[in-house]
């Protein structure tokens, strides 16, 4: 019976409910084979799944049964990142309820996941906008207030007009709302915030640990983290005397400082501007700049913007008067909010300096350009050199100089050694309807009270109205927001803002040991067993946000004794995109491609195949429609030899004396079986490990005997069952059936062993070396792998056809390449 379309679909849905029925990949805790979590970022239940989905899930998927064939215990889950903006946006869209819609999504996300054939254990399935769920957000919110890491406080925060809410630094992607595109605005509010900060050494230091992460990732976590070692310098306002502090880790350039710049934001501002001739075009200023987004005011390619406040500040070092300026380029978030200005040593400073006319002066020599003078500036210099203008430090190297004059200022009172971070705490105060209530009263008699355990979960009003105007939608229900205060029993009302959907993805990895407890966040013991995951794999796009807060997440939860363990992913690995006419696939772009569609035709293991085979799971993937029918005919050929040349009554016992033929494709049985077992033990080289077995199905096609030799029958037997196991972590439907139709005991292939090979039979007793004659190929020999290099040169030099080219002619070199070539320069 050929491979077809319809055979296909029958041999699918066969092993899907087979799979279904038998509760197949089941995790349970057994101590008698070593535990492998191996885990996907969950998805965001949009409904139909796309290809970056299928590449993502049957990479991991590839490593799941992979493992299981190994003897691992493997725990593969599968659950849905199900609060947020869009499911509110659908929900006015439809004028239907954002539950109704999200569960509608997550069961036709569920349909399209098994008809790929993933070893899920559908047992642990989850869904964050469960109230089971979100009540241990809420309980986990609450141990953190408890312990002064989530609290409430007053700042400018980034906005989306368009989704009425605010928005983490992270989740302004030039310049705009990462979800809508709206331009974001600055908008001072109350917000709750998580103290993600009193974890920042912690969070930098255990990067050290994880070196099977991606090189890329760990750099671009230690930036958001940014130590900064450097010097507080206090600098005086000239008229009041007010300190305004300076960070800065070049202390060996505060004489060459002739301007001080705050950002809009500064405390101090208000004051310095205060009676100010200029007052209303001042504030009009800062009103503009606060309207601009953090990533803009920061990028390097935008003309900076900045504005005089007429008023100066004392430098410390020297007690010259310089002005203090505001700029757009200078942020609270970092450092003080506040910065000396040294225009010849640094490019932004410079370039500043130049627009506005403002004072240079050089103080680290150019060794190359001894006597060069402000005026012939044309950039700053930021290379090495000695101290000049600089009192007492004068001819010191200025990066020796960083120390010693960070020393000095400390040890005269007019600065302090110092560290200062980039990370700021995490906002996680969202005005919309559609997240976790965060779990707080509000009493005017005992202040902000926390709902009790008891009450858990606080949740969320059913049929509201939802508008997407005018905030949250929570702030419109009474009988939501009008509650008795937990504490003295008199009106309260409830806090109305939600949590960051990035909270309800820090610790659903762990959720997943224990997911149907209802009694617990999780249960230790199976947290224990099973964590940390393995394997993690998601899109580069979550290198900072997911991981981090996941990271402080599992800290946190080490600190309240639930684990042992410091980080909660061991291996990690980024996927590429998949990309149609060298563009990511989009909707908006027309150039999708719909799984369904290629499952339909060529069915899921086609596709699987194809897309494991394309690309390395780390690089982008081209998507190709004839390389997807080049994998259906290739399993095609899997299943003719299945079908047609393996005989069950042969077996697979191989005799003791085989001829040339028999033994090299034993060797390739045994060299294959080698490469695809490094292949997805090391690197997960998926393509190269599929390669390998296309490499073996040629052997066998052209491995050739009589029918009615039956040892050399066993010679072809094991060399297609190993090409069936070795396939069946990638085409797991295929595979299982051609193992029933080969007549296997077992129930099913997901946990026969992984096939071993021999090293021995993996040495070649012969080896064929190529003869050339200055370059030309002349000849090939099959000689011995053990021969001499003189033996070899003697068994060519005497063969006449050889010797017609040597004829006439004096041998100057003979070149040899081991177990390769020989190359005679005549």
């Amino acid at each position: 019976m050929p491979y077809t379309t319809h055979e296909i679909k029958r041999i699918e849905k066969k092993w899907q409910k087979f799979w279904d029925e038998n509760k197949t990949f089941k995790a349970v805790i057994s101590n008698q084979k070593p535990k492998y979590y191996v885990l996907e970022m969950f998805p965001y239940p949009s409904g139909k799944i796309h290809m970056g989905h299928v590449r993502n899930y049957t990479i991991v998927d590839v490593i799941s049964r992979f493992k299981m064939m190994q003897g691992f215990n493997v725990m593969h889950p599968m659950g849905y990142d199900a609060f947020g903006q869009p499911a509110e946006n659908a929900a006015i869209k439809r004028k239907i309820d954002p539950g109704e819609w999200t569960y509608s999504c997550i069961a036709q996300m569920r349909d399209e996941l098994k008809q790929m054939g993933f070893s899920y254990d559908w047992g642990r399935e989850l869904a964050t906008c469960d109230p089971q769920y979100y009540k241990w957000n809420q309980w986990i919110f609450i141990k953190m207030f408890e312990r002064g890491l989530a609290y409430k406080k007053a700042s400018a925060v980034n906005w989306c007009s368009s989704c009425e809410t605010t928005l983490a630094n992270e989740e302004v992607v030039n310049d705009a709302c990462w979800r809508c595109k709206t331009p974001v605005i600055q908008k001072d509010l109350e917000q709750w915030y998580l103290k993600i900060t009193d974890y920042s050494e912690r969070l930098l230091n255990d990067l050290k640990v994880l070196d099977k992460w991606p090189a890329r990732v760990i750099a671009m976590q230690e930036n958001w983290i940014g130590k900064s070692y450097g010097v507080d310098i206090y600098f005086k306002e000239k008229e009041t005397g007010a300190r305004i502090d300076v960070f800065t880790t070049r202390a060996d350039t505060i004489f060459g400082a002739t301007y001080v710049v705050l950002a809009p934001e500064h405390p101090l501002v208000d004051k310095l501007i205060k009676g100010n001739k200029d007052e209303k075009h001042i504030r009009a200023f800062i009103e503009e700049i606060k309207s601009t987004s953090k990533s803009d005011r920061i990028s390097g390619g935008l003309k900076k913007k900045g504005i005089f406040t007429g008023r100066f500040a004392i430098n410390p070092v020297n007690k010259e008067a310089v002005p203090i300026w505001i700029a757009d380029y200078v942020l609270m978030e970092y450092g003080t909010g506040a910065i000396m200005a040294v225009p010849t040593h640094d490019e932004r400073d410079f370039l500043f300096a130049k627009e506005h006319n403002l004072p240079k002066r050089i103080v680290i020599q150019d060794p190359k350009r001894p006597d060069l003078k402000v005026e012939d500036m044309t950039e700053a210099y930021i290379d090495e050199g000695n101290l000049i203008n600089s009192l007492q430090f004068n001819g010191l190297n200025n990066t020796k100089a960083i120390e010693e004059i960070g020393k000095w200022m400390e040890k005269t009172g007019i600065g302090k050694i110092s560290v200062h971070w980039r990370l700021r705490d995490w906002l996680i105060s969202r005005q919309r309807y559609w997240g976790t209530p965060i779990p707080i009263v509000y009493c005017d008699k005992c202040g902000i009270v926390p709902v009790p355990e008891k009450d858990l979960p606080v949740e969320l009003p059913k049929n509201i109205k939802i508008t997407g105007e005018g905030g949250s939608p929570l702030n419109h229900v009474k009988d939501f927001v009008n509650v008795k205060c937990p504490k003295c029993g008199k009106t309260a009302r409830r806090e109305t803002d939600t949590m960051a959907t990035f909270f309800d993805s820090s610790w659903y990895f762990l959720r997943y040991c224990s997911a149907k407890n209802d009694k617990e966040v999780f249960n230790k013991e199976e947290a224990g067993y099973w964590m940390p995951v393995d394997q993690y794999i998601g899109g580069i796009e979550h290198a900072i946000l997911h991981l981090l807060y996941s990271r402080f997440f599992t800290k946190f939860f080490k600190d309240l004794g639930l684990i042992k363990f410091d980080e909660p992913f061991t291996r990690l690995l980024t996927q590429g995109m998949v990309l149609k006419d060298g563009e990511v696939m989009s909707k908006s772009r027309g150039n999708t491609v719909d799984p369904d569609t290629i499952i339909e035709h060529y069915g899921s293991d086609s596709l699987r195949l194809f897309i494991l085979f394309a690309a390395p799971p780390e690089d982008q993937l081209e998507w190709n429609d004839n390389a997807i029918d080049g994998s259906w005919r290739f399993l095609n050929r899997i299943w003719n030899l299945a079908e047609n040349c393996y005989k069950k009554d042969a077996g697979t016992n191989l005799p003791k004396d085989m001829d040339t033929h028999d033994k090299e494709l034993e060797r390739m049985r045994n060299v294959t079986i080698k490469k695809v077992t490094e292949d997805l033990s090391d690197g997960l080289k998926f393509n190269t490990a599929i390669s390998s077995v296309m490499i073996l199905v040629n052997a066998i096609d052209k491995y050739k005997f009589s029918d009615d030799n039956s040892y050399k029958q066993a010679v072809l037997n094991d060399a297609i069952t190993s090409a069936v196991l070795l396939l069946a972590p990638f085409t797991p439907h295929l595979c299982e059936e051609l193992w029933q139709m080969m007549g296997k005991n077992d129930k099913t292939i997901s946990f026969v062993s992984w096939p071993k090979f021999d090293e021995n039979a993996i040495k070649q007793d012969l080896m064929q070396v190529v003869v050339q004659v200055n370059g030309k190929l002349r000849g090939k020999f099959d000689v011995a792998c053990e021969i001499t290099e003189e033996a070899l040169k003697e068994i060519i030099l005497k063969d006449s056809k050889i010797q017609e080219y040597l004829q006439g002619k004096t041998l100057r070199k003979l070149i040899y390449v081991p177990g390769k070539l020989i190359n005679l320069v005549v």
